[in-house]
């Protein structure tokens, strides 16, 4: 068979644990069959980026911004017990908000729907997707352990030699301190992407913060948004027959649940990663969750919204088989690669990103499932199978 050419490659990033074996399983069973697969390769393996000091990691998204599309799997960022485990260096920040920071996008979330798995928000009728914002925050903290009695104060020196001072805390013994930073243009792009995207799905957007807490940090989001919404986008939302509101994090929380879906829900770094996780089982499986980061320039990064599923990967190491959710993972490579196809003007490349994603579909509503939808999916006849046996169903469709 002739295998589907490609002409610009991906970059492609690999992951740790368990996505890791299922990133060959889908390169090997349902992609390099059919396609002339060209990638640049970057391990992103913890013990790689150990032992490159995580340049690997600037490395791949800088050749990101380069080649236009990346596909990434899932990583580590360690804590403290991973240190231990993997004798690490240093305990190294998140590579997605490395790679989130220089790329400097928003990344847009969505369930994955297959008729015969309900929400279990039972009111929820339309997807729900989660913007989430990309850039600093807690993925680019600073922070430090504070041994004894003492001042923290945060100080900001501008290039006049002007200096603003503000006490933090007074220490009266040991604890614990973190500094947050954003930018208003980092801000502002945020904003753009997500009025964009609403604008393109015809759907109402949502953002909240909790500026009443947060009056100068949070409080900058919400009058951001409010100005570049009154200037740019109000008469387009309005002729669109959608709108934008604001509201606080809690108050949109519980909106949420009581909501049909079917809008747009902007976050902050830390409330989009937590959110969507929530969501993503809500409608069956972390692993049943698209996720692509957008940068404001038109760059596009592919990813599973899940972890590495180290429960599974120790599991697999003792010699036991595994049912792991792929699909998560094997929609960012059909995405990338849809993306990678339109960029290039590759109708048979794109159509085959499309038929991936119909023939992983139509598996699991034939009743082919891996362990974590068994409980979902409505029918009789189904099938839990293992993580290669799903994806040989799959390519056995295509």
């Amino acid at each position: 068979m002739t295998k589907i050419a490609m002409r610009t490659p991906l970059v492609e990033m690999d992951g740790d644990e368990m996505t890791r074996i299922i990133w060959k399983q889908i390169k090997d069973i349902v992609i390099t069959p059919f396609v002339d697969l060209k990638t640049e390769y970057f391990d992103l393996g913890l013990e790689n980026r150990d032992r490159t000091n995580d340049q690997v990691t600037i490395d791949s998204a800088n050749r990101t911004k380069e080649l236009g599309v990346a596909v990434k799997c899932a990583t580590i960022t360690p804590n403290a017990q991973r240190m231990t485990e993997y004798n690490l260096h240093q305990m190294w920040k998140s590579p997605n908000g490395t790679i989130r920071a220089i790329l400097d996008g928003t990344v847009f979330r969505s369930p994955i729907i297959v008729d015969g798995i309900k929400p279990l928000v039972s009111c929820w009728e339309k997807p729900i997707t989660i913007a989430r914002h990309a850039y600093g925050d807690v993925y680019k903290d600073t922070e430090l352990r504070i041994d004894g009695p003492a001042r923290a104060e945060l100080v900001v020196t501008y290039p006049d030699g002007r200096v603003e001072k503000q006490t933090v805390f007074e220490y009266k013994g040991a604890g614990v301190l973190q500094g947050l930073y954003n930018t208003d243009k980092s801000i502002s792009a945020f904003a753009r992407s997500c009025f964009n995207y609403a604008l393109d799905v015809r759907q109402d957007l949502w953002f909240a913060t909790k500026d009443t807490i947060s009056k100068t940090y949070d409080h900058r989001f919400k009058d951001i948004f409010a100005q570049i919404y009154e200037e740019e986008y109000k008469a387009k939302f309005e002729d669109c027959k959608i709108g934008y509101f604001y509201t606080l994090i809690d108050d949109a929380v519980a909106r949420v649940m009581r909501s049909e879906g079917g809008f747009v829900w902007a976050c902050k770094n830390y409330d989009g990663d937590v959110m969507s996780d929530m969501l993503a089982s809500a409608n069956g499986s972390l692993a049943m969750m698209t996720s692509v980061l957008v940068s404001p320039d038109g760059i596009y990064e592919y990813e599973a919204a899940h972890g590495t599923v180290t429960r599974h990967y120790y599991r697999y190491l003792k010699g036991e088989k595994t049912s792991t959710n792929p699909m998560a993972t094997l929609y960012a490579w059909s995405g990338a690669l849809r993306k990678r196809a339109q960029l290039d003007s590759l109708p048979e490349l794109e159509d085959f990103a499309n038929r991936l994603e119909k023939a992983s579909i139509e598996t699991i509503k034939s009743g082919i499932i891996t362990g974590d939808l068994n409980p979902l999916l409505a029918r009789d006849d189904k099938k839990v199978v293992t993580t290669d046996e799903f994806l040989t169903a799959i390519a056995a469709k295509l």
